[in-house]
């Protein structure tokens, strides 16, 4: 066995089993540890972290290279609203620990750090989270114990991101203001999470409160930094959508304040009145020192300012005059919740600051202007000892709120979001994440909450439900508050509406503005323009002037708007027309030709006259049928050309009164089969004439033709042939009542539509056929040498029957309406009435008034040659 001795070699150089492990020993301290006045410690099974700027630095001593960075001393103050969201993180903190049922047996503890707004401290306190307590390496811990779950820090996108490119490399969630970026660098900040909502949904607000107050020339000042410039890339191409301009855009400085005051001077007086204030908290006390400076030189800004979400009032002194020339503003402020038992944590919170004294004594000392005994120290001189029974109730809201609004209510939900992701990890029952060893976790990370975090959904102890994703925590919401000077000189805010992007479209803005107290004691006007264009007016843009600053013009003819600076004017629907001032529409008066009217009245009493002078003539006739002028012009022609006319007449009623279907198709159908018939028995009488002449002469064969079927087949073809276009207009595209909305001005013409235009002048074109040919027979037959030659008044009758219709044409195309139907109405009456006159009247004449004349002999007679 040649590797046994080999094996037994090894047994020999294996240690003993008795031999002690060497304990592992931390040899790097006090490398980093914050001062007891900047932090405050709660020990727990995990550890939240809050890197947050709870003091304003206002001095400090130069350095001298001569000791460490950490040692310059320096002034500062407490950031109060600062402190109201460290105290919602620890009471946040306080009832987790409480609930039984969120995480049980599990104790979250607390390391908070003021990292006084210095960059440097920022970057210092975020890699001393990563360290062991008391030292700062990071990413090196010689235990178990502070296990970091989550940080909560960043009140600004810069210094979020800041923090982001440090936690997002150990990815620990951190929670803060939230800074935009593009998707492909997500990866690069992981593990960050906004609190706040995006600048979109309240981007959106400020358009419909511009919209509400018709306000169109608004200013803008924005901090210069990048979250301005984000702002102002959002809100731009909103408000050029809906046409409201910037009448300037400046940006806040704190080293060129005197700049900034003379250009909004020169600004305000061009008629800004509403002026948009964007910032972070820093940022008003430029602002506010800009209204200071403009007071000691007599001015006062008569403006309304509108604050966006993101200005805090973070003063800490009588904030002095600056604070009047904010009567008047609003201000999109974040949704805050019903949190009663914060009340309840506040006025228990001096028990807290006696025991802790160090963190927040300063602040309950500067906030209430009282001093908190300690031993071994000296009481200034003059000022009052704190009883803690000092009232909240008695400090402004701009100072500290008692409620838990705004970003404060933000830290309050994420830190139970946190907690509502460990519970999903603790109670997945997937593995024992958490066990616990006497005061130990082990087998936690804070990379294994971030997937549960993306997916937390829960309703707090307010009510409100609660979710992280990548674009914030939760739904936009904002009170829309208006900031008015109480008598006492502070500044109270009233809540006058809100912005809610959960609810529908048309109920997600609400504004009261009968509750707004106006710095201008009325609404601003707001506008570029000194007038609006009313009702009846558009707005036109002169050449190289904002689309704002409009002029107003007339609404063409044909067009009205009914609204105050309309962009255009409309056009009526087809059965309305604009009234005289052309700010609302009208129905337009139906236009036909109606019997109540005096022309259908006049047509109608026209027809009635001509169908009873037919019908007297036709029985003048019958009663004389044996006579002998009546025998010697053909009775049955006739009595076939006076049924003709009397019918022609009578169709006159079916052009007037409302159109309707039947009359339509009958009309012009009616109208030129018994115009044929009767041209057609004109045809026909005139024809006899010319036969029974030529009939006369020797040799001539011409009395062959003569007789009952000549007469009978162009009686019958003439209309026939009619009667076959008419069946094939009606049949093809048959007319049929029609409205005319654009021929006549604020009228409606109600007429029949021909349908086919080609066949209705088809119908005319053969009827005018018929008549020539009649007129060119009658007229060569005219000479004849009877003694009552018939043609001679078939020649004028046609005569005035073609002239009627010739002029027919022009006049009915150049005629809209009841005018038009009047056209064709007269023409019908004429032409027949022509035909009667010419051909029967001098019949009747004979007949009636010289009876001695009506005789075979008289009617035979022929004249000399």
């Amino acid at each position: 066995m040649p590797g046994l001795p080999f094996l037994l070699l090894l047994f020999c150089l294996l240690p003993p089993t008795t031999a002690k492990r060497r304990q592992a020993v931390c040899v790097l301290r006090n490398l980093f540890r914050p001062k007891e006045t900047q932090h405050y410690y709660r020990p727990g099974d995990l550890i939240i972290g809050g890197n947050l700027p709870l003091q304003n630095v206002m001095s400090s001593s130069l350095p001298d290279f001569q000791k460490e960075p950490f040692g310059l001393r320096f002034v500062s103050l407490p950031i109060f609203k600062k402190y109201q969201q460290f105290l919602a993180l620890v009471f946040a903190i306080t009832e987790i620990n409480k609930d039984l049922v969120l995480l049980p047996n599990i104790t979250l503890g607390l390391h908070i750090c003021d990292n006084f707004r210095m960059e440097r401290k920022i970057s210092l306190i975020s890699l001393s989270f990563l360290s062991t307590r008391g030292q700062m390496v990071p990413s090196y811990k010689c235990d178990r114990q502070d296990l970091l779950l989550s940080v909560i820090g960043g009140d600004h996108p810069k210094t979020s991101r800041q923090m982001a490119s440090i936690f997002s490399i150990y990815k620990v969630p951190q929670l803060g203001v939230g800074f935009e970026f593009h998707l492909e660098y997500r990866p690069v900040y992981s593990s960050f999470f906004r609190i706040n909502p995006r600048d979109f949904p309240q981007c959106v607000g400020l358009v419909q409160l511009f919209l509400h107050f018709q306000w169109n020339w608004v200013g803008l000042v924005t901090s210069e930094d990048e979250s301005g410039g984000h702002f102002i890339s959002t809100l731009k191409p909103m408000l050029k959508e809906k046409e409201i301009c910037l009448a300037f855009t400046e940006w806040l400085k704190s080293d060129q304040l005197s700049g900034l005051l003379k250009q909004l001077r020169f600004k305000i007086l061009f008629k800004a009145e509403v002026i948009i204030l964007f910032g972070d908290s820093a940022d008003i006390t430029v602002f506010l020192t800009v209204l200071n400076i403009g007071i000691k030189h007599g001015i006062s800004f008569k403006t309304v300012w509108i604050l966006t979400s993101h200005w805090k009032f973070t003063l800490v002194e009588d904030p002095s005059e600056g604070l009047k020339d904010l009567h008047g503003a609003l201000q999109f402020r974040e949704h805050g919740g019903d949190v009663s038992e914060f009340r309840d944590f506040l006025l228990s919170l001096y028990h807290l600051i006696k025991e802790e004294a160090s963190f927040l004594l300063y602040w309950w000392e500067t906030l209430f202007d009282c001093y908190i005994p300690q031993p071994g120290k000296v009481p200034p001189k003059g000022e009052e000892q704190c009883t803690g029974k000092e009232s909240f109730e008695d400090i402004p809201d701009f100072i500290f709120e008692i409620g838990v609004r705004g970003e404060s209510y933000n830290i309050y939900n994420a830190i139970y979001a946190v907690a509502h992701a460990l519970h999903a990890i603790y109670g997945s029952g997937a593995r024992p994440a958490l066990l616990k060893f006497g005061k130990r976790i082990s087998n936690v990370e804070p990379w294994q909450i971030l997937s549960n975090l993306r997916n937390v959904r829960f309703n707090n102890s307010a009510g409100d439900e609660v979710f992280i994703s990548e674009n914030g925590l939760g739904f936009a919401r904002y009170e829309i508050v208006n900031w008015v000077v109480h008598p006492q000189k502070y500044l109270v805010p009233v809540k006058v509406g809100h912005k809610d992007s959960r609810a529908a479209p048309g109920q997600d803005f609400t504004i009261n503005s009968d509750a707004i107290l106006w710095a201008t004691k009325k609404v601003p006007f707001a506008r570029c323009g000194m007038k609006r264009c009313h009702a009846g007016q558009r707005r036109r843009v002169p050449e190289g002037k904002p689309v704002c600053c409009y002029e107003c013009d007339a609404c063409p003819e044909g067009t009205f708007s009914n609204q105050t600076d309309a962009a255009h004017c409309d056009p009526c629907p087809e059965d309305q027309y604009p009234n005289k001032d052309k700010n609302q529409c009208i129905a337009k008066k139906i236009h036909f030709l109606a019997y109540q009217e005096t022309l259908g009245y006049i047509l109608a009493s026209l027809s009635l006259f001509l169908c009873l002078i037919t019908s007297a003539v036709l029985i003048i006739f019958y009663k004389h049928h044996d006579t002998p002028i009546v025998k010697a012009n053909n009775r049955d022609l006739t009595y076939i050309l006076l049924v003709s006319l009397l019918f022609c007449f009578l169709c006159s009623f079916l052009f007037i009164g409302r159109p309707r279907k039947l009359t339509c198709l009958l009309q012009q159908t009616a109208f030129s089969i018994l115009f044929s018939l009767a041209v057609s028995s004109i045809l026909a009488k005139t024809v006899m004439v010319v036969l029974a002449f030529m009939s006369t002469k020797p040799g001539n064969r011409t009395r062959k033709f003569l007789g009952k079927p000549l007469t009978n087949s162009i009686v019958i073809a003439g209309p026939l042939v009619q009667a076959v276009l008419s069946a094939t207009w009606l049949v093809t595209s048959p007319p049929f009542p029609n409205f005319d909305f654009h021929s006549l001005v604020g009228e409606a013409i109600f007429e029949c539509n021909e349908g086919s235009t080609s066949m209705f002048y088809t119908v005319l074109a053969y009827l005018g056929f018929l008549a020539l040919i009649s007129f060119m027979v009658a007229f060569l037959a005219r000479k004849l040498p009877d003694s009552f030659n018939e043609a001679k008044f078939i020649t004028f009758s046609m005569l005035v029957f073609c002239c009627v219709w010739i002029t027919f044409l022009p006049t009915y195309l150049s005629t809209k309406g009841k005018s038009m139907v009047a056209v064709e109405i007269f023409s019908i009456l004429a032409s027949g009435a022509g035909l009667l006159v010419c051909i029967f009247f001098p019949k009747c004449y004979i007949i009636l008034l010289r009876p001695n004349l009506n005789c075979r002999e008289n009617i035979m007679r022929h004249k000399n040659l």
